[in-house]
């Protein structure tokens, strides 16, 4: 189901039911969809500690200063390459 944003907003507790009943609702403006309705399901089994062993590895320089110029992209907010 497609409803505009107005509708969406006036009937916001019915559409929330009908989105946990499994029905798709699809939130639009001006015809254009932007975003999905849908539940959250509770994981259905508890996360079980140490179930990561052995399968990352963090660097040991993982902490380590970052080299100027990658921080200075930070810092500056730039994406464009450092040209040499």
């Amino acid at each position: 189901m497609i409803v505009n944003i107005h509708e969406a907003k006036t009937h916001l507790s019915r559409l929330v039911q009908r989105a946990l009943s499994g029905e798709e609702i699809i939130v639009a403006k001006a015809g254009e969809p932007l975003v999905r309705l849908t539940p959250i399901h509770p994981r259905s089994e508890p996360r079980v500690l140490g179930s990561w062993t052995g399968k990352v590895r963090i660097a040991d320089d993982f902490d380590a200063p970052l080299p100027d110029d990658l921080l200075n992209t930070f810092l500056q907010g730039s994406v464009e390459p450092t040209r040499k």
